[in-house]
């Protein structure tokens, strides 16, 4: 919601770089997925590009077996009119949090929204920092549960109720310096997976599972779909 403190993303974004993307975008209609996952690589050097050049291209070793590396080769393209609006009022402006932002001839006003919201940061994400979680959080009108996971953007959230790897950190409301809520938050063992169901669930009833392609619309093909056949 709050750009302000959005990390080292923010070293790609000024006119002339954005320019360069709406360039590229402007040739495919999208952003190529390739340069949305370079992009994200570079943040992360060491880890993501430096290590498979040493130890897969220079030593000649097969990387290891692991799951979140098929979630990263599986790169997203984004269509060219919402990424670049994406960029110039988000990243480049802050339009959303600073109350300007204007859709459809309506602006924004966070403050409106006064439903409960349940908001997941991840401690060591390098895409949406948990810092700038934290003050978005701040500009909703209703209350807000703020919940720090462990690990990164991807591994963070995922961290399955079966096999958790990490923790999380629960606190008060969202107020004051990012700081001083994680000095008084308090660690869980375990996945957040479970808070959010409490929470998703409270004051609520369970019904029966729906059954995808039961209703009136039906399934265009089985899953995982067809999509998963283009080739990037």
């Amino acid at each position: 919601m709050d750009f302000t403190h959005a990390g080292e993303l923010l070293a790609f974004v000024d006119e002339q770089q954005i320019g360069a993307v709406e360039e590229i975008m402007a040739k495919f209609g999208y952003l190529p997925g390739e340069k949305m996952a370079g992009a994200f690589n570079m943040l992360r050097p060491n880890d993501l590009i430096w290590s498979y050049m040493v130890n897969n291209y220079l030593k000649g070793k097969q990387p290891p077996a692991f799951d979140l590396l098929f979630w990263n080769s599986d790169s997203t393209r984004m269509a060219e009119a919402n990424h670049s609006f994406y960029l110039r009022n988000c990243y480049l402006h802050n339009r959303l949090a600073k109350g300007e932002m204007v859709i459809g001839d309506r602006k924004l006003d966070l403050k409106k929204v006064t439903i409960p919201i349940y908001n997941l940061a991840a401690k060591e994400d390098h895409i949406a920092p948990a810092k700038s979680v934290f003050v978005g959080s701040a500009l909703f009108g209703g209350p807000v549960t703020y919940v720090m996971a462990g690990s990164g953007h991807i591994a963070g959230v995922i961290n399955p109720v079966a096999k958790p790897k990490y923790q999380y950190w629960t606190g008060g409301p969202v107020r004051g310096a990012f700081e001083q809520w994680v000095s008084q938050a308090t660690e869980h063992p375990g996945t957040w997976w479970p808070n959010w169901m409490e929470w998703v669930t409270k004051g609520c009833k369970k019904v029966p599972a729906r059954i995808p392609g039961d209703g009136k619309l039906k399934p265009l093909a089985d899953a995982p779909g067809t999509y998963v056949r283009i080739k990037a």
